[in-house]
């Protein structure tokens, strides 16, 4: 079960201040800091526990992401093991391999990527699936009002409702800057919710669940909005 990171007296992670001083010593530190991301990374991949810091998010890569992982080991999946399971209330409840997916008619959405932690990446291109279009296809039934999701990571969740769901601006992505998303950055297949902050673009998707009401997801649990929109954003459904 994930635990919640410890916090100074002003609420902030243990660690992130001292590693926002870090970075902030000059040029020398962000040409080196490439280099102690994957460090990072490496560290994240053989470790058992929870990264209880959150240092990691705050790394650069390059590209202008940051690596950020709730659990110290995340499993890798590829076109071999990799299933999304799509349930609850449906008429239809469906498993999509990779292939599966990559066979359906694909969306391209461009957006600008704004994280809660400052770093932004200006005219992202995504593409994937409408999630709508998977929902569709399942026969979403009355009482579903809502879509929870969860990752192969064992410990991340995030929730939309049906009506944020069904935009057309919200994928279950495979691509990312024009190449297959990477497992660092949630790949093979990760949520992506463009017109919200990118906590609600949920990493290692592996299940898509139609419920009555909305169950807040991991950051939620934790004091962030449900609705995590960007400034300026249409909040109306734009499906078509």
């Amino acid at each position: 079960m994930a635990q919640e990171p410890k916090r100074d007296a002003d609420g902030a992670p243990v660690g992130r201040r001292a590693l926002l001083g870090m970075l902030g010593l000059g040029a020398a530190g962000l040409v080196a800091a490439p280099y102690l991301q994957r460090g990072w990374e490496g560290v994240l991949g053989s470790a058992s526990q929870l990264d209880p810091t959150g240092l990691s998010g705050l790394l650069p890569n390059p590209g202008g992401f940051r690596y950020y992982s709730i659990v110290g080991s995340v499993p890798r999946k590829d076109e071999t093991n990799y299933e999304l399971r799509l349930d609850g209330l449906v008429d239809h409840p469906r498993t999509y391999t990779l292939a599966d997916l990559r066979a359906l008619p694909q969306t391209r959405v461009v957006h600008d990527v704004l994280c809660t932690d400052g770093w932004r990446v200006d005219k992202t291109p995504f593409e994937g699936v409408r999630l709508a279009d998977l929902l569709d296809d399942a026969g979403v039934r009355s009482r579903g009002t809502a879509i929870r999701f969860t990752c192969f990571d064992g410990a991340y969740s995030e929730s939309l409702t049906l009506e944020q769901a069904r935009r057309s601006d919200v994928l279950v992505a495979l691509n990312m800057q024009d190449k297959p998303i990477t497992h660092e950055h949630g790949g093979p297949v990760r949520l992506y919710v463009a017109p919200m902050y990118f906590y609600k673009s949920a990493k290692w998707l592996s299940g898509i669940s139609v419920t009555p009401k909305v169950v807040p997801g991991y950051w939620e649990e934790r004091g962030y909005p449900l609705d995590g929109w960007l400034d300026g954003e249409d909040r109306h459904s734009d499906a078509a």
